[in-house]
């Protein structure tokens, strides 16, 4: 499916993802580091991680994980939809939590 085919992304995602990519810019330019050297190091070539940089949506959350990983930034990453974060969902379990509890009486 061609890009003008698809749907546009909403705004608050492509916020995240320009911020991300901005985040891994200015962590590689704090190490001093050529994009040649990261890409080298995460295994991508250097126009994916251009576009890393960039915020591109249509690079692979494994290949953003691949940079981050290879600057050390890896850490956390696996919480993201960690269920112990996840407020809106907890708060849909507990709504349909009992509100009291029957105990069945032994008959004889």
């Amino acid at each position: 499916m061609s890009n003008s085919k698809r749907e546009a992304l909403p705004s608050a995602v492509v916020a995240v993802l320009k911020k991300l990519g901005s985040d891994i810019r200015s962590a590689r330019l704090r190490r001093r580091m050529r994009a040649a050297t990261l890409a080298s190091h995460a295994a991508i070539s250097r126009t994916t991680l251009h576009k890393i940089e960039r915020g591109t949506a249509g690079v692979s959350i494994g290949k953003y994980t691949l940079v981050l990983h290879a600057l050390g930034l890896h850490t956390g990453v696996e919480r993201v939809a960690d269920r112990s974060v996840d407020s809106v969902g907890l708060d849909a379990l507990e709504e349909r939590l009992p509100k009291r509890v029957r105990v069945p009486r032994n008959r004889k």
